[in-house]
């Protein structure tokens, strides 16, 4: 009975090993064995849309910018989990409605939180 639970690790660990090793040794290796690598000087400027680029590319952005994005894929993602409840609304039953009553409550508690510390204003 031990042999059954030894061989079954072993399994677990040489997958675990191949898992590991094999995209490890793909990106090291193979890799740059098979990517085309002629750099030129006109190859390694910034691409800005055609535009030829002016400063430096290292720039300080407000962070409200990225919580704002944040914000909106996490309303947006939260939007789709109301059409499957929606769809079968009849079949779930005073449950659900509870559920999805206390789903949407959350939601706005979040959005008074980011309305407060003003991060929907936009400067």
């Amino acid at each position: 009975m031990n042999e059954i639970y030894t061989n079954n690790y072993v399994i677990v660990a040489i997958f675990l090993i191949l898992g590991v090793l094999l995209p490890v040794a793909t990106v090291s290796f193979v890799g740059p064995l098979l990517r085309p690598k002629k750099p030129t000087r006109e190859k390694q400027t910034t691409y800005e849309s055609g535009n030829i680029p002016v400063g430096d590319s290292w720039v300080r952005f407000n962070v409200k910018y990225y919580i704002f994005a944040l914000l909106f894929v996490i309303f947006d993602v939260e939007t789709l989990f109301l059409y499957p409840w929606a769809v079968a609304y009849k079949e779930l039953g005073l449950f659900a409605l509870v559920e999805m009553v206390i789903f949407i409550a959350l939601l706005v508690v979040g959005l008074i939180y980011a309305w407060r510390k003003k991060v929907l204003e936009w400067n």
